[in-house]
């Protein structure tokens, strides 16, 4: 007799981890998105709200502060954030910590878990991930702001750009050029705001993620305390390759998340609504609309769940992650795009939930690495 495999996403732990985070974005996010939207950030106290309900963190290790789950977890709150009235901005503001606190997890001094982790997960610091450089893009190796030994400080000289959460962050773990040319050179440095010589230059407007805050930041002979590098001097590059699997797929999730809320907007519209007397749904073409939708839509997500669950078993997904990362940001877009046309002139309209999805989508193709260094990626690993 054989046993019924156990669906990790559906353990009564996480049926109760869903209902609470799906509980507490009706209450707290899905309410406020309008006002959020047009002030270009969210607030500070939203952290606080969900570190409160143990949601901040809930994928970090419980003896940083975090909640002791792993990326499932992280998962089925995103996935709630979008089910349930939110957006990609949100989801990538409140859980910017998501890329800026790993590295000083994994490979931060004591004093530092102390200084930035334990208090941004309790919702109490915001921190941000400075790597892209103006003119640098996705050439992680080639980047060149400096930090220059002297004495016990290293002083900073740069830019930085695309810094999501940078206009309202605390501290950022910033990847500057300790040594010499290319990735050996790299290191992470902890750099607070505040710190003479560190400003917020620009904040950058944006198509999408309206209420995520992105910045554009100066560094200008910013002196930081040797104590702030993160790891060994040189170690910068592959610890944010290390990371580039999870934020991968965390985009990934939003991407099938945003599709499905979005399939769900759909099917309650064309029901609704009627023209000529019948409900669009009646329709044939609506229907086959509606359906492919569906069908990119659980594609993306299972593709996506496969991806995870090979990483978490092996620790070596590139090829998965990179595939689905793409796959599902494909879907998304065709999903969303399906859901404007079929809400017609409404679905062009600021008052529409799905239009906000439809801008919003169009980085997700961006981020963590475009399209085009995903196929490569695969390509190589094809040994193509």
């Amino acid at each position: 007799m054989t046993t019924a495999a156990v669906d990790p996403w559906t353990t009564p732990e996480r049926l109760a981890l869903r209902a609470l985070a799906r509980d507490l974005v009706a209450k707290e996010v899905a309410p406020n998105m309008a006002q959020w939207e047009a002030d270009g950030e969210l607030p500070r106290s939203l952290h606080a709200v969900f570190a409160d309900a143990g949601l901040l963190g809930v994928s970090f290790p419980e003896e940083l502060g975090g909640g002791g789950g792993d990326p499932v977890d992280s998962a089925i709150v995103t996935e709630e954030v979008l089910l349930g009235g939110g957006s990609g901005g949100v989801v990538a503001s409140l859980f910017t910590h998501g890329i800026a606190l790993p590295h000083i997890a994994r490979n931060g001094t004591p004093e530092l878990v102390d200084r930035y982790v334990r208090p941004t997960l309790e919702g109490r610091l915001i921190g941000a991930l400075a790597v892209t450089e103006p003119g640098g893009g996705s050439d992680v190796a080639g980047l060149r702001t400096t930090a220059v030994r002297d004495g016990d400080h290293f002083v900073v000289n740069g830019g930085k750009t695309y810094i999501t959460s940078g206009v309202r962050a605390d501290f950022v773990t910033a990847a500057v050029r300790t040594g010499g040319p290319g990735h050996e050179g790299i290191s992470l440095l902890v750099i607070d705001r505040g710190t003479p010589g560190f400003t917020v230059d620009r904040r950058l407007d944006k198509m999408g993620w309206r209420c995520s805050d992105t910045a554009e930041l100066g560094l200008s002979d910013v002196r930081v305390p040797v104590g702030n590098l993160v790891g060994e001097p040189g170690s910068g590059f592959v610890q944010i390759m290390q990371q580039f699997q999870s934020e991968r797929l965390g985009l990934a999730v939003q991407a099938y998340a945003t599709a499905q809320r979005c399939l769900d907007l759909t099917v309650a519209w064309v029901k609704d609504r009627e023209t000529f007397g019948r409900p669009l749904s009646s329709r044939q073409v609506v229907r086959h609309k509606v359906a492919e939708m569906a069908r990119q839509t659980w594609l993306a997500k299972t593709c996506t769940r496969a991806a995870m669950a090979q990483w978490q078993t092996t620790g070596d997904a590139v090829l998965e992650v990179s595939m689905a990362k793409n796959t599902a940001c494909a879907a998304c877009d065709a999903v969303v795009d399906e859901a404007v046309q079929l809400h017609g002139g409404m679905g062009y309209l600021r008052d529409s939930e799905v239009e906000r999805h439809y801008r919003d989508s169009r980085i997700l193709r961006i981020g963590g690495g475009t399209d085009e260094i995903m196929n490569e990626v695969i390509a190589k690993l094809l040994a193509l």
